[in-house]
């Protein structure tokens, strides 16, 4: 338990400081992820019977199992917009993307009001 704290606190510091560089963070990140996927490939070709119909059978199987296949392929943001007949950013003018901001602003709002409230009950149940 020691060691998966310390490993969380130093993700937590190290995503920290990459944040303020996007572009390091994201060829560190990119390095990390192809580096993963040799690792795997290389992996997969240890065994004789991993041909590319297993190999497409076989993952397949996992991402429908762990939910991952549609938000991999297509995004959940994708498919939600396609459900609500949304357009699609390119598609939308400049009133529309402020309309949209606006209404996010308010959910803002919403939000940081329900934190304040939560926040003063707290305060009633421990006087």
């Amino acid at each position: 338990m020691k060691l998966y704290k310390w490993f969380d606190k130093l993700e937590d510091t190290i995503r920290q400081k990459l944040s303020r560089r996007p572009v390091l963070y994201a060829f560190i990140g990119g390095v990390g992820i192809v580096l993963f996927w040799r690792g795997v490939w290389d992996l997969a070709d240890q065994f004789e019977f991993m041909t590319p119909i297993v190999s497409i059978v076989v993952s397949t199987l996992i991402m429908l199992l762990t939910g991952t296949f549609v938000s991999f392929f297509i995004g959940g943001r994708l498919l939600l917009s396609g459900l609500m007949q949304e357009k699609r950013i390119d598609e939308k003018t400049a009133d529309e993307i402020a309309e949209e901001e606006s209404e996010l602003e308010k959910v803002r709002k919403s939000i940081t009001e329900i934190k304040n409230d939560i926040a003063e009950i707290k305060g009633l149940i421990k006087k």
